[in-house]
């Protein structure tokens, strides 16, 4: 169960509702299942949840309904919460709560919904008998606010970043000659299962050999063999929270070659880290991981971003990347503020040869940066 008190849900309502004002927006839908988790605790599968400046109408239906009055009972309740069951389906139960309500102005997440499932809430609202709301779409309404992470989620993750970094010590052992990538991989989800964590926070990463090259690789049936380079990535959830982590590591003794890369890309991520600070464009994150790469021949090598946000899910805002010319363009989207959780995780591929990728998990504090996760970034010879 998330770790979020009553009074942190009420704190992040108001934070909802002010900008649900500021867009002047009576009520907001809410349909995506982690901004529903985030304001209310819920964990299960179906739910709606509509805010009203007074009041948080959940609504679910019958399979939910112990789950949500045994959660009411404890000090995770959510606050001001009203229990709608559904009768039939979801959208006919959420229509008739929100003509009941009133709202002239009906926000929604656009994307979080089809246009189909858009026309035909429209159109049954006309059916109700009073005036329609006007639906209003939002955009990352809840979600910008989930960038910057309150002390209940610092907590949660703290702990789960430690918790991986003890894992991922133990998942050295499992390096061994002969094992194939799927075995590893294997073990790898037992281990993260067995010290505590809900479930993998995605598919776990074992990518040796030449196959290391490919940055999301899924585990194979190739045999791990002498000196190759193999790429480990694998996260857990833990309270409901994602963190990730990667390492590099080669069985037996490193050639030469895979030891300047290795090297290059440690520095990188050293120097994305030492970059990190509230005020800091996070384009200027990405850039010191990536400028370094360059100036080594290994730009072209490397082309996914820097790092991403970690929380309710494993790729949430914000994104350590290069500026685009569709990147926003405010101060607030560029530049890092503390409290945001996310990644550093800059690599390099080589197709048919392989690749090395490093990762941990950061924290933005008021001066400058903590390093979540702990396990050696030497180049382990196992």
């Amino acid at each position: 169960m998330p770790r979020a008190s009553s009074a942190t849900l009420k704190r992040r309502h108001q934070r909802v509702r002010e900008a649900a004002a500021r867009r002047q927006i009576d009520a907001l839908v809410v349909t995506t299942r982690s901004n529903i988790l985030y304001l209310t605790n819920f964990t299960g599968s179906a739910a709606i949840v509509v805010v009203t400046p007074d009041r948080i109408h959940f609504v679910t239906d019958f399979r939910y309904v112990t789950a949500i009055e045994d959660l009411q009972n404890t000090p995770h309740a959510c606050p001001e919460l009203d229990l709608t069951v559904v009768d039939g389906a979801y959208d006919p139960t959420l229509v008739r709560l929100v003509a009941s309500l009133g709202v002239s102005r009906l926000g929604f997440e656009a994307a979080n919904m089809t246009v189909s499932r858009h026309a035909w809430i429209a159109a049954a609202f006309g059916g109700e008998g009073a005036a329609s709301p006007a639906l209003v779409p939002t955009e990352q309404l809840v979600e910008r606010i989930r960038v910057t992470k309150d002390a209940d989620e610092i907590e949660t993750l703290r702990t789960a970043a430690s918790l991986l970094s003890e894992v991922a010590r133990g998942v050295f052992e499992e390096i061994v000659h002969g094992r194939t990538e799927r075995d590893v991989a294997l073990a790898i989800d037992s281990r993260i299962r067995r010290a505590g964590f809900e479930r993998p926070a995605f598919d776990t990463i074992v990518a040796s050999g030449p196959r290391a090259a490919l940055p999301h690789a899924m585990p194979g049936e190739r045999r791990l063999s002498e000196h190759d380079l193999v790429v480990l990535d694998f996260g857990g959830v833990y309270d409901s929270y994602c963190v990730d982590l990667t390492r590099t590591v080669s069985v037996g003794r490193a050639d030469e070659r895979a030891r300047e890369v290795h090297a290059a890309v440690l520095e990188a991520h050293d120097r994305a880290i030492r970059t990190v600070e509230p005020g800091m464009s996070r384009f200027a994150v990405d850039a010191a991981a990536r400028d370094w790469l360059t100036a080594r021949g290994m730009g072209e090598a490397f082309g996914h971003g820097t790092g991403h946000g970690l929380g309710i899910d494993v790729h949430e805002d914000p994104r350590i990347t290069r500026p685009t010319p569709d990147s926003p363009g405010s101060d607030g989207d560029r530049d890092l503020a503390a409290g945001m959780v996310f990644t550093i995780e800059p690599g390099a591929y080589f197709p048919g040869w392989g690749g090395v990728r490093i990762e941990d998990d950061v924290l933005v504090t008021d001066h400058g940066v903590d390093v979540l996760t702990n396990v050696t970034t030497h180049l382990l010879e196992l």
